[in-house]
């Protein structure tokens, strides 16, 4: 007989890795769900349609209280004692309660896979933890034994502050110490897979040298590897996403010592905000049965209104990989030949590509420039600029000099070309075009970009490409060419290049490599 009780819950009203199919069903039986037309089932996360970072917590105690970069913003100290007891609290009343448990596995390498399991409160929760991570083999769940991680995540318990000592009745924390990821008071699924994901960015570094990466990957026939970083909204999912290459993964994966790229995941987790088949048919054709919609709007025939954002604009779907036809079996690759980062210029400054020195690259990565898009987190209704070092500051436990040094090392061993995309704003305030993005990024992955001219930008100094085809007007390249007057484009190129000295000041003590603060801009 399975049970619960050596994580402190006594419940036997418990189902144990139940089917997609049965989970669905439970979804729909218990109105916790509704099925769209695709044939997708579609849930609402309620309160919390985002990640809410400023309740997401990490136990302090002899593991992390001299490694984790406790900055006062992002990673927030917890008591220890204050979790054991907010636990055995949450514990108890998960007794209580019907629960849904699933073991499942994060890493797809072998070398540094990860057993996890996953007790939820809601079928869909659990649902999302059999798309979104690596489902065993029946041989692997009869050998799975002892788990590495515990996921508990109990969304109608919610916490007392003065008691429990969160912020309020939400909470996220990790416990490195005991492996446990404890979610409460919130059902939005992003807080279990980001809960996962953080935990491994602190393990992966300390423990076997993997650089953990927020970022999507790809790879091409002759094994070309390219990776995508950026935050949520830049297009991770949507531009790694290639008919013409197999995807690795698209949101989390780890970069080997001995140069291999493996996706974390089992599963993808795409923004569908304005979602349609024309612009990411690998997308909308994963939105099918199995996929779970969240926070979308349908009308009485079940058909998605994509753009309505009446509950949220971080409308999102969950797949699991296989449901991308192109998909690299295993998700792992070889050495990555290019590298992308992926920003929102809310300023409009920056070109829509451009290379990158090894120092530039270094100096952009750690300061992971881009603009927070609405709805991703909490109380976000417009991009907002701002700094997300190693693009995924919310989910790195260690100072990002750590992970800015391991990916340095990699690009000058490996001879990884880097480039800025900008998938934000030109200077009439209107997005990039997805295609001329797409056609910039294939010829950057086919060496096209290797042989032609190039403009060193003002005050950035990297360095523009003058011509590539496929692209709609060549002038788009030079980011002035968007803007009314040019004194005007440089004052407030100038005004973002103040933005990065001064986010980049907590970061100079620890900064070892000087060559890093040569990629800064100009002041």
């Amino acid at each position: 007989m399975r049970s619960l009780e050596k994580f402190g819950i006594k419940n036997d009203n418990v189902k144990w890795q139940l089917s997609p199919e049965e989970l669905e069903k439970e979804t729909l039986g218990l109105g916790l769900g509704k099925l769209a037309k695709s044939g997708a089932i579609a849930i609402e996360t309620g309160e919390f349609t985002g990640r809410s970072p400023k309740d997401r917590f990490i136990v302090k105690d002899e593991i992390t209280a001299d490694r984790v970069w406790w900055d006062g913003s992002v990673n927030l100290p917890f008591d220890s004692d204050k979790f054991d007891a907010l636990y055995d609290r949450v514990a108890a009343y998960a007794s209580t309660i019907p629960l849904y448990v699933r073991e499942a596995l994060a890493g797809a390498d072998k070398d540094y896979q990860v057993k996890i399991t996953a007790i939820t409160e809601f079928p869909w929760s659990n649902k999302f933890v059999y798309n979104m991570f690596i489902r065993p083999t029946e041989e692997e769940l009869a050998s799975f034994g002892e788990t590495d991680w515990l996921v508990l995540c109990i969304p109608s318990f919610k916490a007392d502050p003065e008691r429990d000592g969160t912020r309020q009745h939400n909470f996220s924390i990790l416990n490195f110490k005991r492996k446990i990821a404890l979610v409460g008071g919130s059902a939005y699924t992003g807080e279990i897979k980001k809960g996962i994901f953080s935990a491994l960015n602190f393990a992966l570094p300390v423990f076997e040298n993997v650089l953990p990466m927020h970022c999507s990957a790809n790879t091409g026939e002759e094994g070309d590897t390219a990776i995508f970083f950026g935050l949520s909204g830049t297009g991770k999912t949507t531009l790694s996403t290639d008919p013409n290459r197999k995807l690795i993964g698209d949101d989390e994966h780890g970069w080997t010592p001995d140069n291999k790229v493996f996706n974390i995941e089992g599963g993808c987790y795409a923004k569908v905000i304005d979602l349609s088949a024309e612009k990411e048919p690998e997308i909308f054709g994963a939105i099918k049965k199995g996929a779970i919609l969240e926070n979308v709007v349908f009308d009485e025939n079940g058909d998605v209104d994509f753009s309505d954002t009446s509950i949220t604009q971080n409308t999102r779907v969950s797949y699991p990989i296989h449901f991308i036809e192109n998909i690299q079996v295993p998700s792992v690759a070889k050495n990555p030949k290019n590298i992308f980062f992926l920003t929102f210029d809310a300023f409009g400054v920056l070109p829509p590509i451009s290379k990158l020195s090894p120092e530039q690259a270094a100096y952009h990565f750690i300061s992971g420039y881009t603009s927070k898009v609405a709805g991703t987190e909490v109380g976000i209704t417009e991009p907002q600029t701002t700094f997300s070092t190693c693009f995924g500051a919310a989910f790195m436990p260690l100072h990002p000099s750590e992970y800015g040094k391991m990916l340095s090392e990699k690009i000058k061993e490996n001879e990884v070309k880097v480039w800025m995309v900008n998938t934000g704003f030109n200077g009439k305030m209107k997005r990039m075009s997805l295609k001329d993005t797409r056609a910039l990024i294939g010829a950057a992955l086919r060496g096209d970009l290797d042989h032609v001219e190039y403009k060193e930008s003002p005050t950035f100094k990297v360095q523009i490409p003058m011509s590539c085809e496929g692209i709609s007007d060549a002038k788009i390249l030079l980011p002035e060419n968007s803007w009314d007057s040019y004194d005007a484009y440089l004052e407030k190129t100038k005004a973002l290049a103040n933005a990065f000295h001064e986010n980049f000041k907590k970061f100079e003590a620890d900064i070892k490599d000087e060559n890093i603060l040569k990629g800064a801009p100009s002041k």
